[in-house]
């Protein structure tokens, strides 16, 4: 099972108002765990960078001037996540960016019945705690320390590890790994099995002496000894 783990960084909130995407960062999980691929670009977002977002994520109007338009890298970024499922934090806000991107070059838009929300998933887990990013990697133990400033691709890199927590942890990954490989292949997963000696199961000269009288007491012989009568 392939999925896409998405982040985006934007100029603010509502591309209603004009905001623009400005970088895409994608990490293609296969069963739950990292494939390699990854996706990433910076946009340039034909418009000025407001203050507030560059303290963000700290791109600059200046450092996206020479990025490719949206429209530019449209076709490689829908080639990428094909129609894999999305795991997005938060997937209303990017999910909106990303379909205003594509409406406005007349595209199919993204339905939201792709999306997974792993804030939905973290507050349906831990009510009433914190469901942002760093909360979350500090609750799972996962190192952030190198996040000063948010980025798509590492945003995203992080969301995958906790992903994989929020949905039970490494293991079942691991073990669907191997099943999916092996029904790629054409053939059933491989079982272990250990050899064990037989054990003895023969009674002692006085346990079959003990069971004789137990059945001795019974008015109907038990079948297996009217049959060795009829046999004898």
């Amino acid at each position: 099972m392939r999925e896409i783990v998405l982040d985006t960084e934007t100029t603010g909130f509502d591309p209603l108002t004009g905001d623009r995407l400005v970088e895409i960062g994608c990490v293609a999980l296969f069963n739950h765990l990292p494939s390699g691929e990854v996706f990433h670009r910076y946009i340039n977002p034909e418009r000025d960078m407001p203050e507030e977002a560059f303290k963000v994520h700290g791109l600059s109007a200046a450092f996206l001037a020479d990025k490719p338009v949206f429209a530019a890298v449209a076709d490689s970024f829908l080639d990428f996540i094909g129609d894999a499922p999305l795991v997005i934090h938060n997937a209303e806000f990017d999910m909106r960016f990303l379909n205003a991107e594509l409406a406005r070059l007349g595209r199919p838009t993204l339905p939201m019945s792709r999306a997974i929300d792993t804030v939905a998933m973290a507050r349906k887990r831990f009510p009433g705690a914190q469901a942002n990013l760093d909360a979350l990697c500090r609750r799972f133990g996962i190192d952030n320390s190198h996040r000063t400033q948010h980025g798509a691709l590492l945003d995203a890199e992080l969301l995958a590890e906790v992903y994989l927590q929020l949905i039970g942890g490494r293991q079942p990954g691991l073990e669907l790994g191997v099943r999916a490989a092996a029904a790629a292949a054409g053939r059933a997963a491989p079982v272990e099995r250990v050899a064990r000696p037989p054990r003895p199961h023969a009674p002692s000269a006085a346990e079959a002496e003990a069971h004789a009288a137990f059945l001795d007491r019974f008015k109907a012989a038990p079948v297996w000894r009217r049959q060795a009568a009829e046999e004898g």
